[in-house]
């Protein structure tokens, strides 16, 4: 059977793209990108982290390096000309991938994280105040929930949390109590980066409207694993990040509407996000400038610009067939062993990951012991320390997949897996 026969895509010509897989790993770690005697081919499955980068994208961010490197908005220069273009052209090409409506609504930041920093900054420190609430849930991301947490602190509002039931999924009626008369904002993830969860985003958002709140959606699981409609959604603002969608680092987008980024301050000073300044005062650029100051993240632009036309060249809804089968493939093959713990909802109703424990294996060591082994997984509390509590767990071991990866490279975890539990007994 072929690669196209046995998966919704072409697996082995998406592989030939990316030749970090084609190294090997393990062994004394001497230089980066290299590696002792002793090694194994790399079966990378730490995807929900960072994923990997195709050749294609790599060359967009070369070609503008090489051939019209220079500051946008600034310069009359033809260099400065094409490199504003080619930065205006990725705000763009965003907005279509998400279906925003156009390009004011599309504001680059570093990552899904300052995407939350600069609407809880920016908008929570004016809005938010005693009798306030702000609702999220107890499987958030310290990305939200920590920047929520702090922003109620400083502006006396409440913070609630939607608890998780038995399965990893959201408790709706603790969602219909929470969200009442007082909340301002409801804040949740779209997919859970521990538990695989896919939120019913659009519900809850409905949800906030019907009481006058605003909602936010982190959506640095899902962007890059399934089609996001963000004009469906009709949440008010979206936030991910283009290192998990095959992109460069230190490029995030924050998706807002329009007419809440204009009533919105700016959170950062400087140049371009300026029109006109006096000793006395200044007033702002249009959107989504004004919320953009100083040199912006100009390659990573151009290279998330490409990372999004690689992505529609396979198809969002190929990309979320291949994440789900992979899942409910690691699912089964996980839960043949009674002593492994794996957390949320069934193989067939989840996002491309899987955290899991193993009796009598803490997961650092269980990572450790893959890594022997060239399988690269996440050990830790993923960011979702209060999560972790909830399942009472200090840490777990998180396999995710995405487009590149294999039935096989799940075999290998597996049997990897396997060794570590006869090595600890």
């Amino acid at each position: 059977m072929s690669t196209q026969e046995s998966y919704p895509i072409d697996v082995e010509a998406i592989r030939a793209d990316f030749p970090i897989l084609d190294r090997t790993v393990g062994g004394d770690v001497t230089t980066p990108g290299e590696s002792s005697e002793d090694t194994e081919p790399l079966v990378y499955l730490d995807n929900g982290a960072t994923s990997q980068t195709p050749r294609p994208v790599v060359e967009a961010i070369v070609d503008y390096y090489y051939g019209y490197n220079a500051n946008v908005h600034r310069g009359i220069h033809q260099l400065s000309q094409e490199a504003s273009v080619a930065y205006e052209e990725a705000h763009d090409r965003v907005a279509e991938f998400i279906n925003a409506e156009g390009r004011e609504e599309i504001v680059f930041t570093k990552n899904t994280t300052e995407s939350m920093n600069l609407v809880a900054y920016a908008w929570g420190l004016e809005e938010l105040g005693p009798g306030d609430s702000v609702i999220t849930t107890q499987m958030e991301h310290h990305a939200s929930l920590v920047t929520w947490q702090q922003i109620c602190k400083r502006t006396g509002a409440e913070i609630r949390f939607i608890e998780v039931d038995e399965n990893g999924r959201l408790d709706m009626d603790h969602a219909a109590e929470l969200i009442d008369e007082s909340t301002e904002m409801v804040s949740l993830v779209h997919v859970s980066n521990t538990l695989g969860t896919v939120n019913p985003v659009a519900e809850i958002t409905e949800m906030a409207h019907d009481v006058g709140a605003y909602a936010f959606v982190d959506g640095a699981q899902a962007v890059p694993t399934r089609p996001v409609d963000v004009a469906a959604i009709d949440a008010d603002f979206y936030a991910f990040s283009g290192h998990k969608m095959l992109g460069p680092t230190g490029i995030g987008v924050l998706y807002g509407k329009e007419a809440i980024l204009e009533s919105m301050q700016p959170y950062l000073y400087g140049g371009d996000m300026i029109r006109k300044v006096t000793y006395e005062d200044s007033t702002w650029e249009d959107l989504p400038w004004k919320f953009e100051a100083g040199t912006p993240n100009i390659a990573q632009a151009v290279g998330l610009h490409a990372a999004i036309d690689y992505l529609d060249d396979i198809g969002m809804a190929n990309v979320q067939a291949h994440e789900e089968l992979l899942a409910e493939y690691a699912y089964d093959r996980l839960s043949d062993h009674d002593d492994v713990e794996i957390y949320g909802p069934p193989g067939d109703d989840r996002g491309g990951l899987v955290a899991f424990n193993v009796d009598g294996v803490h997961a650092h060591d269980l990572s450790s012991i893959l890594n022997d082994y060239a399988v690269a997984i996440r050990a830790g509390d993923h960011c979702t320390q209060p999560l972790h509590d909830t399942l009472g767990t200090a840490a777990s071991a998180r396999a995710s997949f995405y487009i590149y990866n294999t039935r096989e490279e799940i075999d290998a975890l597996v049997e990897a897996v396997d060794s570590a539990r006869q090595l600890f007994g």
